[in-house]
């Protein structure tokens, strides 16, 4: 029977907006094996109202200069859907994590807890906060100042493996040097 590949999470830390999707999806195309694609949006599709039901306590909400305010039963949540994919990759799975360290290191630290160091390939997807905030209007479906207020905060104690920026850099070219990483660097 053949070696079973040493299972991994790439995580995609990057502010809202900042090209994370796109270059997860670039990946996938790129690294051999499937790698399946989650992510923070993946997370809160899941919660009643995409996280904005009447219902107490459930879900998050937003001030007025677009931060995003968690409350604890969706931190409860978020750890259970940790452990979810944190057996699917003790399972075999190759995983690409598409995600928004809101709290920045500390963020990272429960990642780590959740999925083991040594499982993970940390990625910072950097974009310049104008650039970002131009792609949140276009879009239509984001908050007004979250990607221009997360530009940065999600980076702050963030180490990272490697890191890419989208504001110049395309995301295939993004998905490139992050495929090249995964190959001459892998757990």
């Amino acid at each position: 029977m053949p070696a079973r590949p040493s299972a991994r999470m790439i995580v995609l830390n990057g502010g809202s907006s900042s090209g994370k999707s796109t270059v997860a999806r670039a990946l996938q195309e790129l690294l051999p094996g499937i790698w399946l694609t989650f992510g923070v949006d993946t997370f809160i599709e899941a919660l009643p109202g995409r996280g904005d039901s009447p219902r107490s306590g459930i879900g998050f909400g937003f001030d007025a200069e677009g931060a995003v305010l968690l409350s604890e039963e969706y931190t409860r949540l978020e750890d259970a859907w940790y452990s979810g994919l944190g057996s699917m990759v003790k399972s075999g799975a190759h995983l690409i994590l598409d995600e928004v360290l809101l709290s920045g290191g500390a963020g990272q630290r429960r990642l780590r807890a959740a999925f083991g160091a040594e499982t993970l390939i940390c990625v910072g997807v950097r974009c310049d906060p104008e650039v970002a905030a131009a792609r949140e209007a276009a879009r239509g479906d984001r908050v007004a100042g979250m990607a221009r207020r997360q530009a940065s905060v999600v980076h702050t104690g963030v180490s990272y493996d490697v890191e890419v920026d989208t504001t110049f850099q395309s995301p295939d070219e993004c998905a490139r040097v992050v495929a090249e990483f995964v190959r001459t660097h892998g757990r």
